[in-house]
């Protein structure tokens, strides 16, 4: 029996199987409103056999956006169109999931197709004009970037109480797994990182000061998010300059995420200081995974050029991480889930189609007997007499 197809039940959420769509933005959203491109977009990963699909980084404030194109969590109103993708997904068998975020200094930039770096004269032509940002200091992402303000105890405050409304704006859309992004780069990460926590109160200095905020915020989301559903925290277990946050600096972050009652540490890297100075090739964060996985005692997921079926197999089966995040393979190959659940040979030879959606298994499986009897295509088949 395959370790990857295995189900997986965090409090009293069960997981179909361990594979997770990373989440990933569109940059499609209007005002934070999602369209029916998002809903066709997660719909096909669910249709595609993942059992976790999580949703992009949702802004909990027009503010918090990475560009104009953001999905957003700060109205009422947006509650009914989330509310539509959580039902598919569901419907389709799969766990709903939603990652709310702050983007912090790297707010009000390019989306990534139109130059992925500060906004240009050409994108306020496009109606995508910046407006002022925070972090926890006044570092900015780079020479030629918006500089952040300094945000004061009052700003500090409004960010706690932006998470703690979209996080229950989340729950009445019908997600399940709520995840809190505290990576990459964006606000509460810039609060972790001494690469731009310049701070000198209770919010900066040493690693007790640094997590302060992110633990608040987790404290805060683990007391409004039902008992009986998953809290997950995205990080970066490693900021990009070997000078910036460590692997034991996460590690004693995940404890104490742990001691709140966080479930699962999500374990990306990088998002603060360039180059990036780790090792960087297949896989290359798992060991993150199963280093803050042993440490913490805590629930992992691993990300990061994950791409073959075998690999994430020997994740799960090897006790490094409980989950695999696939993130651009999928995008590249919506059916990976599925595909890799024949490749694992965790499908009756009898029927190998019988786990894809009834609507699409029955042609596959008619289809492949008839496949069988002709054996494999070459350029020299051709049709009978």
């Amino acid at each position: 029996m395959s370790s990857l197809f295995q189900p997986l039940t965090i409090r009293q959420v069960s997981l179909k199987n361990r594979l997770a769509l990373s989440p990933m933005c569109q940059y499609e959203a209007i005002d934070g409103f999602v369209t029916p491109y998002h809903l066709v977009h997660y719909g096909k990963f669910a249709l595609g056999g993942f059992g976790l699909i999580m949703i992009e980084a949702t802004a909990v404030s027009p503010e918090g956006r990475i560009t104009h194109g953001d999905v957003g969590l700060w109205d009422d109103r947006q509650v009914s169109g989330l509310a539509e993708i959580a039902a598919f997904v569901k419907k389709q068998g799969a766990t709903p999931g939603i990652q709310i975020a702050h983007a912090g200094p790297k707010a009000a930039m390019q989306r990534p197709y139109y130059g992925d770096g500060p906004l240009t004269p050409d994108d306020h032509a496009r109606g995508d004009h910046p407006w002022p940002i925070v972090s926890a200091s006044t570092v900015p992402v780079d020479t030629g970037w918006l500089v952040p303000a300094e945000l004061d105890l009052k700003g500090i405050q409004k960010v706690k109480d932006d998470f703690d409304a979209a996080a229950r704006r989340a729950l009445k859309s019908g997600f399940e797994v709520l995840e809190l992004h505290a990576a990459h780069g964006y606000l509460l990460n810039s609060f972790l990182s001494p690469l731009t926590n310049e701070r000198t109160d209770e919010y900066g200095g040493t690693l007790e000061g640094r997590m302060r905020l992110p633990l608040e915020i987790a404290k805060s989301l683990r007391e409004i998010w039902p008992e009986d559903k998953p809290l997950f925290v995205r990080i970066s277990a490693v900021d990009g300059s070997r000078n910036g946050v460590t692997l034991e600096d996460s590690a004693a972050f995940a404890k104490e995420l742990a001691a709140i009652g966080v479930d699962a540490i999500d374990c990306s890297s990088g998002g603060i200081g360039r180059p990036y100075e780790h090792p960087s090739g297949y896989g290359h964060q798992v060991p993150y995974a199963a280093r803050i996985k042993a440490e913490s005692e805590l629930s992992t997921m691993a990300v990061g050029l994950i791409v073959d079926p075998f690999q994430a197999e020997e994740i799960v089966a090897s006790g490094q991480a409980d989950l695999v995040a696939i993130g651009r393979e999928a995008l590249r190959e919506p059916n990976f889930a599925l595909r890799a659940e024949q490749a694992l040979d965790a499908v009756d030879p009898a029927s190998p189609f019988a786990n894809w959606p009834r609507q699409i298994g029955w042609w596959l499986n008619h289809r492949e007997r008839k496949l069988d009897q002709l054996g494999a295509y070459t350029s020299q088949s051709s049709v009978a007499a």
